[in-house]
């Protein structure tokens, strides 16, 4: 049963409901003791009161507790309460990438930075033997000052059955978050499963390589505006998962070499095949950083040049008396990459000059993209 705003969890007041999943349900709540604002997880009834999952989820909340990462949302404390068990967390900000990329693709000088430190969260999580294993978009948030934080790590581990450091997941057991009310038990289970590796969606062991498969679906979502495998129900997901291969050719032009060879390596449903690390993908992005950062540079000095040019003719245009012609404008028209999309743009200024007023100017520097 929902909690009632003003309800007392310990020293906590809960102050308004954030969500719901699979996992229980999210409060934004006061810390009546340290005056802060945190997150409360509540746990299902049936999980709460089941002794094994219960000893489980309290070992592998210990674990996770001691992660002290910026990217990593951290854990408080558990909390018991009335009979309510709940997990107290830090309260993120900011909105999840779910969002972002609902409303279009991430611009590649924004969605590098993003994966960069989603994945410095989860290497940081793998040194610690620690493995998400529901990695998506509705789990990472984005801070207003461009910050990271992954949600839920391990959390689906202590749901799922122990033995020998990797688990299956059941579909129904995933921590997903959705807001009240804004999607069905079933929009849940397809939020899950077009991120799970093949090994997973089959029901085999899972390690940090399906992270590193679920990372290669989060990245090309947000460069490509759409999910690498996705079908109307759970059933085409999962056989789009197993079977088909993700359209890299829905990549925006101009995507670095190395983030395209990052995807093939990550998404390889062959996991002996896919990368070995999580750290192989950081430095992958650097170098699509560095090729993106120097495609820029290329593109600011031919624009500058283009602009000199552009002056140069419609000066003498206008010093013979007549009129810029369309031909003019159109040779000296700017051509180049809109930085953030790699679209290519054609920029030309009205321009009417004569000698007895030069008015042709070059585009803005403030209008070009």
């Amino acid at each position: 049963m929902p909690l009632v705003i003003g309800t007392l969890l310990g020293t906590y007041e809960i102050v308004a409901a954030i969500g719901a999943g699979g996992m229980g349900e999210v409060y934004r709540a006061r810390d009546t003791r340290l005056n802060r604002d945190v997150a409360i997880k509540v746990l299902p009834d049936s999980f709460a009161t089941d002794p094994e999952p219960l000893a489980r989820f309290e070992r592998e909340a210990q674990v996770l507790a001691s992660l002290n990462h910026p990217n990593i949302a951290h854990i408080h404390g558990l909390e018991e309460s009335g009979g309510l068990r709940a997990l107290v967390m830090e309260l993120v900000e900011g909105e999840d990438l779910s969002r972002r990329i609902a409303r279009g693709a991430v611009p590649i000088d924004e969605a590098l930075p993003i994966a960069k430190q989603i994945a410095e969260a989860l290497e940081a999580a793998h040194e610690h033997g620690i493995v998400h294993r529901d990695l998506k978009p509705a789990n990472v948030k984005v801070t207003p000052d461009g910050t990271v934080k992954v949600l839920d790590f391990g959390l689906a581990k202590a749901l799922g059955e122990e033995g020998g450091g990797a688990s299956f997941t059941p579909l129904s057991h995933s921590p997903t978050m959705t807001n009240p009310g804004g999607m069905t038990g079933a929009g849940v289970i397809l939020g899950t499963a077009a991120y799970m590796s093949p090994e997973q969606a089959k029901g085999k062991p899972v390690d940090k390589r399906a992270d590193i498969w679920a990372f290669g679906c989060v990245l090309y979502e947000m460069l490509a505006g759409r999910r690498a495998f996705d079908g109307e129900n759970v059933t085409d997901i999962i056989v789009a998962v197993v079977s088909k291969e993700p359209d890299l050719a829905a990549l925006p032009p101009g995507t670095p070499a190395s983030i395209h060879r990052l995807l093939r390596r990550a998404l390889s449903k062959d996991r002996k095949g896919r990368l070995p690390d999580i750290g192989v993908a950081r430095l992958e992005i650097a170098a699509g950083n560095t090729a993106a950062a120097g495609r820029r540079r290329r593109v600011e000095c031919v624009l500058g040049a283009r602009q000199s040019l552009y002056r140069i003719l419609c000066r003498r245009q206008a010093q013979e008396g007549s009129m810029c012609r369309a031909e003019v404008l159109k040779r000296c028209a700017t051509r180049t990459l809109s930085a953030g999309r790699g679209r290519g743009i054609a920029t030309v200024s009205s321009c009417s000059g004569t000698k007895s007023s030069t008015v042709c100017q070059p585009p803005a520097a403030s209008a070009l993209p």
